[in-house]
């Protein structure tokens, strides 16, 4: 099976030939290291858009400047409601928000209005070149955004804090906000499962202890289910990236129309076991992020620990390792290859586990890198 066919295999919950191991493009740089656990598999996992979006009614201009040796940029967003800005630093593959653009109630109107200004069109064309371009080497994801509340929290409108306290104060205007967005991505839905895309996720970073139980079913399951329903009719796959606790939340999730739960962490860095997880949710593929701190282990502990947690399930169907979080850089390659290590250990001992059993890729079988 090449690296794809596998990853696409597992996500249907069918049976492979060793469990895949796939990394978001933006984790592994092109090198030697990361040339040689292609060719042993490993499934670099390519995310896009698949839907432009246009505000023709907002204006958006930036300012990069330095300050104290770091770079910064200060976006404005101008409207006919007013005007908001935002402050970030960028960091690698990620950056840093120092300002979101709600800075108190006087705000609402403006991020009313850029909500509902938005306009969506299909843009099909770079996944469908970008997954042709990959061949059997890696996979593309397509994204539909976060959930409407999420929206709120973890995209550049408010902030957890904020949102937190708002909540609280102006909760009439926090839910103006949400079903304004709701609206929205609902139009998305089908431009997205429409898409060449073979699965796509739908928002996630949720933390419980925020959140809690009752708003997650009362404002998140609804919108799974209308969205999941929308994508099986077009014979696609629907996800959601839940990498915090996930114990208090377990239930609803099973119940939530989701086929895969994407970066879901074990035990130790989160509250549930990789064991617990595939009880809580036996109809859902579980796609992992190793669990982080383990990648300080010496390559030899961490080989183990891909063997034990894979020993916590009865069988390996519908389970995918994944890295998607950053990873210390003088760690990365020991440990990553060392986990592509413990996935071909426990493929050999427990063959009757796996499709075919256990067929190493010989070494020699080159691919060239990903352009």
């Amino acid at each position: 099976m090449t690296p794809r066919e596998r990853v696409e295999t597992a996500l249907r919950g069918e049976q492979v030939d060793r469990v895949p191991f796939t990394m978001y493009e933006c984790m592994i740089p092109q090198c030697e290291a990361e040339r040689r656990m292609r060719n042993r598999g490993l499934c670099i996992l390519h995310r896009m858009s698949v839907v432009r979006t246009h505000q023709p009614n907002v204006k958006v201009t930036q300012r990069v400047y330095w300050e104290g040796g770091k770079r910064l940029i200060r976006t404005c967003y101008d409207t006919p409601a007013g005007q908001v800005t935002t402050l970030s630093e960028p960091a690698g593959f990620t950056s840093w928000t120092h300002e979101k653009m709600f800075k108190g109630p006087e705000d609402y109107k403006v991020l009313l209005f850029m909500i509902q200004d938005e306009q969506y069109e299909a843009d099909y064309g770079p996944l469908a070149k970008m997954q042709q371009a990959l061949g059997g080497d890696g996979l593309v994801r397509a994204g539909i955004g976060l959930e409407p509340l999420q929206t709120l929290i973890s995209g550049h409108m408010i902030g957890m804090q904020d949102f937190c306290i708002q909540w609280m104060e102006n909760r009439d205007e926090i839910l103006r906000l949400y079903n304004a967005l709701v609206e929205q991505r609902r139009k998305l839905y089908p431009l997205v499962a429409r898409s060449p895309a073979s699965h796509a996720n739908y928002g996630g970073n949720v933390v419980p202890e925020v959140i809690g139980l009752e708003a997650f079913r009362q404002y998140y399951l609804p919108h799974y289910h209308e969205a999941a329903e929308i994508f099986h009719r077009h014979g696609k796959l629907l996800g959601c990236h839940f990498d915090a606790n996930c114990r208090l939340l377990a239930g609803a999730i099973a119940a939530s129309g989701l086929d895969y739960i994407e970066a879901f962490t074990p035990a130790p860095d989160t509250d549930m076991s990789l064991g617990e997880a595939r009880r809580a949710w036996p109809k859902q593929v579980l796609w992992l992020n190793f669990p982080s701190s383990l990648h300080l282990n010496s390559d030899a502990e961490v080989a183990q620990a891909t063997v034990a947690l894979l020993n916590e399930v009865d069988r390996p169907d519908g389970i995918i390792m994944g890295i998607t979080e950053d990873m210390p850089e003088h760690r990365w390659r020991g440990s990553c290859q060392a986990i592509m290590d413990g996935l071909d250990r426990h493929a050999r001992e427990k063959p009757a586990l796996y499709r075919n059993g256990f067929k190493q890729i010989p070494p020699a079988q080159d691919c060239l890198s990903i352009c």
